[in-house]
């Protein structure tokens, strides 16, 4: 006899019993008027460029705030522009975050890669509505990733389960519970809160290989990603996945080449100050990762330049 399961889904999603989303959100609206804005300096500034920023993170369960808290704090602390300040804000995560940027709501997001691609191109959670007007940053963590099209994979299609939007900590909740069978997320490792489930209830991460796996990478952006066993205590293996890639967006439309350029600078020079787990990944080594079919934010591109990352 079928089941019928119960799963708690976020946008993009991850292979996990107890995982919660960092994507999600709403389709975009139209981008408010262009207007010129007061620089503070009885000057305006072209376009509708401002110093005062805020960055989209995601829910307060998740990965993204926590560690966009320690971003805002390492900008704060290093970036040296007339007015600059950027407060880290919780939102419905990289969905919403693009969405925002798109309608001058914010100016600075951390996203899943591959929503940023279908964001350029109209599709997936942005179908029929275009969203261009942001630019790579740079490179943050990996994350482990896409829930419809794993199922998919396994031959689960829709009718067989029912599906919930929610954020990720209440995911946990429900799941300790005994309110749903699973959670897919984007997360990065080792996530706290799903160590912490680990201590009420019996987890499982189920892995992605074999067809499965295969199938996924031939038709999404993810790529294959061991899971090590030491991420979790409950772990006695690796647990084969996938991934994508977390990376920092900014509007071309209110943040300027130069501040750019010096965001990018003031972050990835001073990454080493974040104590997140997740900071760790923020190196010049690996700053464009997850930037390919991206444009880059004109004054981080005139930063890689410099720095011989990129022609």
């Amino acid at each position: 006899m079928k089941k019928k399961l119960g799963f708690l889904t976020t946008g993009v999603l991850s292979l996990g019993l107890i995982l919660g989303a960092c994507g999600g959100g709403t389709e975009p609206e139209e981008p408010a008027g262009d207007d010129t804005v007061d620089t503070g300096e009885g000057q305006e500034a072209e376009g509708d460029y401002v110093t005062d920023l805020q960055l989209g993170t995601g829910s307060t369960g998740g990965t993204y705030y926590p560690l966009g808290q320690e971003i805002a704090n390492v900008l704060n602390a290093n970036v040296e522009y007339d007015g600059f300040n950027v407060s880290a804000v919780a939102s419905g995560a990289s969905v919403d975050n693009l969405g925002q940027i798109f309608r001058g709501e914010m100016q600075l997001g951390m996203t899943v890669h591959i929503p940023a691609i279908e964001a350029l191109a109209g599709e997936g959670d942005f179908e029929g509505a275009v969203v261009d007007n942001f630019g790579f940053l740079g490179y943050i963590y990996p994350e482990v990733s896409a829930a419809r099209l794993i199922l998919e994979a396994y031959g689960i299609e829709d009718g067989d389960y029912e599906s919930f939007e929610e954020g990720f900590g209440d995911a946990a909740a429900r799941i300790q519970d005994g309110q749903l069978d699973a959670s897919f997320g984007l997360l990065g490792l080792p996530d706290s809160t799903t160590a912490e489930l680990s201590l009420q209830r019996e987890v499982v991460i189920l892995p992605i290989d074999g067809e499965a796996l295969a199938y996924v990478e031939e038709n999404s952006d993810y790529g294959a990603y061991e899971i090590e066993a030491d991420a979790y205590d409950f772990l006695d293996e690796p647990v084969s996945t996938v991934t994508a890639y977390a990376i920092l967006v900014g509007s071309l439309d209110q943040v300027s080449e130069e501040l750019g350029y010096e965001i990018v600078k003031g972050l990835y020079e001073n990454a080493e100050s974040i104590t997140h787990p997740q900071g760790e990944h923020m190196t010049m080594d690996t700053v464009l990762l997850g930037s390919d079919s991206l444009p880059f934010h004109p004054g981080a591109e005139r930063y890689f330049q410099e720095q011989g990352l990129i022609d």
